[in-house]
């Protein structure tokens, strides 16, 4: 088996053991980012559901929302959010835009090494094969077709390199196409996250709209005026 692989890289002129570096990395890289996104996707259908449960102008549920989820994006986005509490609802805005501007950078992370993997694979293999090819055509210069089989051998070893750089590119594709869509999901968390936020700390929800309402029925009324709201609802 060792003989093999040495005779295989020699064909394809040293680029088997890169592809293979080539395939370790990108393997590397495809269990880091599927540990990473997961959690991070997970701690954002958490946090949604908790967020939900906050109470408006509660800041310190929001707090402790954000201690519980310390570390991830979405704990700092909520604390980017309790930060600027006291600005007007547009301020706040952008300073959570801010936190999700620094956010971003850590979802695609290292992902350009399977991106280039997808490219560099398969020309890594074309390369080795076309090596592998050029030496099996010189045997044939310099000794005559006395012995074929050696030469198709030759060649078909050589071809080994261009399946070995498909093989990469076929799996870094897949898995580079699953994480973009995982982030895609993930960005989309924090957008409601950001407007859950903002609706938190500058709405009163529901209830706070029903009781304004009833106030101003009441004063309304104290005037002897109409409540065209209230008449309306």
């Amino acid at each position: 088996m060792l003989d093999f692989i040495i005779e295989v890289s020699v064909l394809s002129g040293g680029l088997v053991p890169v592809l293979a570096l080539v395939l370790l990395i990108s393997l590397a890289v495809i269990i880091e980012r599927w540990w990473y996104i997961a959690k991070v996707v997970k701690i954002g259908d958490a946090i949604e559901h908790d967020i939900l449960l906050v109470k408006y102008q509660s800041v310190e549920q929001l707090q402790q929302v954000a201690k519980h989820y310390e570390g991830s994006p979405q704990a700092n986005v909520v604390k980017a959010a309790v930060a600027s509490r006291g600005e007007s609802a547009e301020d706040m805005e952008r300073h959570i835009e801010e936190a999700l501007l620094w956010e971003l950078p850590k979802l695609d992370k290292n992902l350009w090494v399977l991106d280039t993997g997808v490219t560099l694979g398969p020309l890594l293999g074309l390369f080795g094969t076309v090596i592998g090819m050029i030496q099996a055509f010189g045997a044939i210069g310099n000794h005559g077709v006395s012995n074929p089989n050696a030469i198709t051998g030759g060649i078909g070893h050589a071809l080994i390199a261009t399946a070995g750089g498909l093989l990469i590119a076929i799996f870094a594709v897949g898995f580079l196409n699953y994480f973009n869509k995982r982030i895609r999901l993930t960005v989309n968390q924090l957008e409601l996250v950001k407007t859950m936020l903002i609706n938190r700390l500058h709405g009163g929800g529901v209830d706070h709209a029903v009781l304004q309402g009833k106030k101003a029925a009441a004063q309304a009324a104290s005037n002897g005026k109409p409540n065209v709201a209230a008449q309306g609802a």
